[in-house]
């Protein structure tokens, strides 16, 4: 028969044992955590745009917008290609990480609303001008043309708040 001070002994082996795997366990969450960057996208993300009043990504997305105005305003006509290319791929980008589904952005604009999207019948049609682009190497577009197109993107990403 186990009398009480053996007794006491085990429950308090127990309770050590015990301690240290909720310890254990314990640091193990809170290291997963910090290093996984969920308490970062979470906690200081928002934290971030509560500071701004703008969307987090917003700044990434001016830059690589000042990217494709230099693009454009290198002034030949390959650069203007490569500049409504771009413009394209950031829009769909962009609606991908809103959360629209689909392989092309011409998929995405069909799930977009005009309540989200005013100039939505524009951007359809600039990018029939990207794919006439990509799909005609000698398709000739002229320079209003192409300021046209990127004045449409740019309402677009200003519409959905991108920029």
């Amino acid at each position: 028969m186990i009398n009480l001070e053996t007794l006491n002994l085990i429950i308090f082996i127990l309770k050590i044992i015990i301690f240290l795997l909720t310890f254990i366990f314990l640091s193990g969450i809170i290291y997963f955590l910090l290093t996984s960057g969920w308490v970062e996208r979470i906690f200081l993300i928002d934290f971030i745009e509560f500071l701004k009043f703008k969307p987090y990504e917003v700044s990434r997305v001016s830059k690589k917008w000042k990217k494709i105005l230099k693009r454009f305003e290198r002034g030949t006509e390959t650069e203007w290609k490569l500049a409504i290319i771009d413009a394209d791929d950031l829009l769909n980008e962009i609606l991908k990480r809103m959360g629209y589904e689909g392989e092309t952005l011409g998929e995405k604009l069909k799930k977009v609303k005009k309540t989200i999207l005013p100039n939505l019948d524009e951007v359809f049609q600039a990018h029939k001008i990207k794919s006439d682009i990509i799909h005609d190497p000698g398709y000739s577009l002229s320079f209003e043309q192409a300021k046209k197109v990127l004045e449409i993107y740019q309402r677009a990403l200003s519409n959905i708040e991108a920029l």
